[in-house]
Parts: C-alpha cells; sequence; structure tokens
C-alpha cells in the first residue's frame, strides 16, 4: 500500500482529452515527513507514519516535540500511520505527491464528512414524515412515530433510529482518478466529490 496526507482545497472542473467536462476535486498533496518507521522485528508490524502540515512549537506536547525531534521535522498538524508502505523510506524523508502519484492512479479517498449538528429522523434518517398535512393532524408532520411497543417489551430496542447529531463521521469514498498532478504546487485533481469541509484533511492510498 502507497499513501500520502492532503488538504482539502475546493472543487473545479475540467475539460478531458475528449471535450468531456468533468467535475474535480482539488487537494492539497504533501510534502509529507516520514516521523516514525517500524519494523516486525521491532514492532510486531511494518509501517511508517507521516506528518503533514506544521504547527507552531507553544501548541506542542512536550512528547509530540521530542517525537518530531528524532526526524529532525518541525511539529506536525496531521499525523498518520500507513501499514505495509510498498516504498523504502527511511526516518526524516520528505514525500512530495510525485513520489506517490501519477495521473491515471485511482485512489481511495478518507475524510471526515462536515459536521450537521442535531438533525431530526426527515433529514437523518431520510423518514417520509406523516405524509398528510390535514385530517386532524396537528404538529406531526416531520415526527418519528412509533419507538416501540407498550408494556412487551418494555424498552425500546437497541438501533432505533432517531434524530440526533448528524456528520462528523470518518468516510471513505473508494476508487477516484487521479485526473492532472501539479508537483511543482503540490496539488492533485481528483475525479468527483471526497468527504469534508474545505481545509479537512484527508488520507489518500492506492
Amino acid at each position: 500500500m502507497l499513501g500520502i496526507l492532503g488538504k482539502k482545497v475546493g472543487m473545479t472542473s475540467i475539460f478531458l482529452e475528449d471535450g468531456k467536462n468533468v467535475a474535480c476535486t482539488v487537494i492539497e498533496a504533501g510534502p509529507c515527513v516520514i516521523t516514525q518507521v517500524k519494523s516486525k522485528e521491532t514492532d510486531g508490524y511494518n509501517s511508517v507514519q507521516m506528518g503533514f502540515d506544521d504547527k507552531k512549537e507553544k501548541n506542542t506536547s512536550r512528547a509530540e516535540l521530542g517525537h518530531f525531534k528524532k526526524a529532525n521535522a518541525t511539529p506536525k498538524r496531521e499525523v498518520v500511520e500507513f501499514r505495509n508502505f510498498d516504498k523504502e523510506v527511511s526516518l526524516g524523508d520528505v514525500l512530495s505527491v510525485a513520489d506517490i502519484l501519477a495521473e491515471g492512479d485511482w485512489l481511495d479517498v478518507t475524510g471526515t464528512t462536515k459536521g450537521r449538528g442535531f438533525q431530526g429522523v426527515v433529514k437523518r434518517h431520510g423518514f417520509g414524515g406523516v405524509g398528510e398535512a390535514t385530517h386532524g393532524q396537528d404538529d406531526r408532520q416531520r415526527a418519528p412515530g412509533s419507538i416501540g411497543a407498550c408494556s412487551t417489551p418494555s424498552r425500546v430496542f437497541k438501533g432505533m433510529r432517531m434524530g440526533g447529531q448528524m456528520g462528523g463521521n470518518q468516510v471513505k469514498v473508494e476508487n477516484l482518478e487521479v485526473v492532472k498532478v501539479l508537483p511543482e504546487k503540490n496539488v492533485i485533481l481528483v475525479r468527483g466529490a471526497v468527504p469534508g469541509a474545505k481545509g479537512g484533511y484527508l488520507i489518500m492510498t492506492k
């Protein structure tokens, strides 16, 4: 597995060679610093840990500062571990987008969806509401209805779909095509949409 960290910049559209106009997400991918290399002999499994996007030292704990100092790197906001990395790297190496990705590659992109706050069952689960706005119906238009039986079983079953916090979940979108790579700007254009708001961190694997 190969991967790199990035940040969602926004969306645009480009024309392909066949003249088709496609929607693309602009992602700032890298540069990423290798902050730790784990091996099966010492740690029980093989993995590579990389950091992305600088942060101030005053916002970094002493433990983190020591960790980044081993790699001769400045503190990073986002640190992610990739298991079974298919590229030979060593501590302190800097990976750019051109080292990992090329035009025509297919990616899996993981991000955190936009938070929607407390939402009701119609928006959160797609309930239809009561269906009728008349015939004695007063304020039940978007209500969930019954949530269970009465004295048997005298409880509400786990997993009952109700209103609640919506969004802010980790979501992976698979098989997105890289349509353009701009290595001098550390930017890639991916066909389609990726989860999260502008400025949100993304994990890209292939």
